[in-house]
């Protein structure tokens, strides 16, 4: 019995001790006299089951077996291994042997790895694996007490500044304090709340029993307000907003990844329309399809299948209603869904990044092709290809230009590129360059879709634009709304003076591309005109 273990009792079968090692009656505390006293009485309440069921269950079954479990020191309570065996005294009833290691320091370096894979390193708040979990948790418990919750996603606004201006160890600290008045906030509601860091600087709320519109609202103003105080970090006073987004369980999820998804959509309305606010997920307007990631996965095949082509759509001119040139449209040609409209696949490929490879195809493909519709017309023709923000930013923009125009041999001035007021607005400074860029190599740039955008007229000063496209949205009804024949006046007199081409898109009968004409539109695109067509059918109509 020494020598066994760090600890070695003889209990009878009731789990009384009978006698104890030395090493065990060194720690114990009432280490006169142990014989008599249950083990149980040496172990804390909470683990009293885990020894009773032991005992039981050695006694009945005679497997010997091991459990984990503390013991009352005289230093504490201590994490020991117990091992239970039943032997035969020949003078008596069967008695139990328990042999034990202390497992402190292992138990305790457990603890810690458990602690650091399930909370945030730097704030010491949960992470989104223990949030999800708790998430998960509160789910069954609402699902048996028939009541709900709220999550709460919550982004500081303006947080990217502090990184930039002061470095990553201000932002770091600010986040630590930010965290600190988050719990304080919570505080007031109770125990059962989750705040956990979710990355960079999101958190999440877990709120149980919270459901009602008013008293979610009331705690994300306590949040915000929280973090609208000043920060001082490296002797500075910094400001920071917060923006909140919050759902409801049951309304508007099932399970935490529903839940997480539209706390964090409406997160990102509150952000759009002004930020430093609350808004609560709303099933109607926000409802959206949820992303076909079939679909998506059918498009890098695609790819790779050689499933995407490009129609062109006529441009004429508006006087002489002589084909100039075209627009180069994308489609996909899906082996079971037939031609995928591009309304679905290009939100999907902006996203995950596939523009930019579709994008380059589309623009060199487009400028071979337009040479072989200049050849089969007789006479110069010009292309116009959109350009995606994402792709319009990524840096190789320029090169994949003069790639296009190196490969078809194309003049600069038979490429017109389409860009949207967006592209402008986001980044005015890195548009100035590359716009100006693109213009010193000839190639002429379109305002596509103008007028529903930012219509800054600021920036038909600042960049070197050629073409203005009137969105069809102002020529569907221009026959019988004064407005949109006013829009579509004062875009042509605007264009006029400062000697750009006008492009109506979504022409359809001839009273609208006679008063176009009458107002001075130099070229007309619409269904009226010609309806986008392949190479081949385009080609034949150019030699007629």
């Amino acid at each position: 019995m020494e020598a066994a273990g760090d600890v070695v009792f003889r209990l009878n079968e009731h789990g009384m001790i009978l006698s104890a090692s030395a090493a065990a009656l060194e720690l114990l505390p009432e280490s006169n006299d142990v014989a008599g006293h249950f083990l149980a009485e040496f172990v804390p309440k909470p683990d009293h089951p885990v020894v009773s069921a032991a005992i039981l269950q050695l006694m009945e079954s005679h497997q010997a077996s091991r459990i984990r479990t503390r013991i009352t020191t005289q230093a504490g309570a201590c994490w020991f291994e117990l091992q239970l065996l039943t032997y035969s005294n020949p003078q008596s009833a069967p008695e139990i042997l328990v042999i034990g290691r202390d497992i402190s320091t292992h138990k305790a370096t457990e603890e810690r790895v458990l602690h650091m894979a399930t909370h945030d390193a730097l704030t010491d708040l949960p992470n989104r694996a223990l949030a999800s979990d708790r998430i998960h948790a509160a789910i069954i418990e609402s699902l048996r007490t028939e009541s709900g919750f709220t999550l709460i996603a919550l982004d500081l606004d303006g947080f990217k500044k502090v990184n930039d201006a002061l470095g990553y160890a201000a932002g770091d600290a600010l986040l630590c304090i930010a965290a600190r008045r988050l719990r304080e906030a919570l505080h007031n509601r109770g125990t059962g709340d989750t705040l956990a860091r979710t990355g960079g600087n999101e958190f999440i709320v877990l709120l149980p029993g919270l459901t009602e519109r008013d008293e979610i609202q009331l705690l994300a103003r306590s949040m915000m307000s929280a973090l609208q105080r000043p920060f001082e970090i490296n002797d500075r006073l910094i400001y920071v907003n917060a923006s909140v987004g919050a759902a409801c369980y049951p309304q508007h999820g099932e399970n935490a990844v529903q839940l997480l998804a539209h706390a964090e959509t409406a997160l990102h309305h509150a952000k759009e329309t002004g930020k430093a606010r609350c808004i609560i997920y709303d099933q109607e307007k926000f409802n959206q399809p949820p992303p076909d990631v079939t679909l998506e996965a059918a498009m890098f095949e695609a790819v790779r299948n050689g499933e995407f082509l490009l129609h062109y759509q006529p441009i004429v001119d508006a006087n002489t209603r002589q084909i100039v040139g075209f627009e180069a449209l994308m489609r996909w040609q899906h082996p079971d869904l037939g031609l995928v409209p591009p309304v679905r696949f290009i939100p999907m490929a902006e996203s995950n990044g596939l523009i930019n490879l579709l994008g380059a195809w589309a623009l060199k493909t487009a400028c071979v092709q337009i040479q072989q519709f200049s050849e089969s017309a007789g006479r110069p023709l010009y292309i116009a290809v959109n350009v995606s923000p994402r792709q319009f930013k990524n840096g190789q923009f320029l090169q994949i230009m003069d790639d296009a125009l190196s490969l078809s041999e194309l003049d600069g001035s038979q490429l017109l590129v389409e860009i949207t007021e967006g592209i402008l607005m986001s980044d005015p400074a890195l548009a100035e360059t590359l716009l100006a860029s693109i213009r010193a190599r000839g190639v002429r740039i379109a305002i596509d879709d103008f007028g529903t955008g930012y219509s800054s007229l600021a920036y038909l000063k600042r960049f070197p634009i050629s073409v203005l496209k009137i969105d069809r949205a102002f020529i569907k009804d221009l026959m019988t709304s004064s407005k949109d024949a006013a829009i579509c006046n004062a875009i042509i007199s605007l264009a006029d003076h400062l000697n750009l081409s006008t492009v109506a898109e979504g022409v359809e009968n001839q009273q609208q591309l006679d008063f176009l004409a009458a107002q001075g539109c130099s070229l007309i695109q619409g269904f009226y005109t010609g309806r986008p067509l392949d190479p081949a059918t385009i080609i034949d109509l150019l030699q007629q």
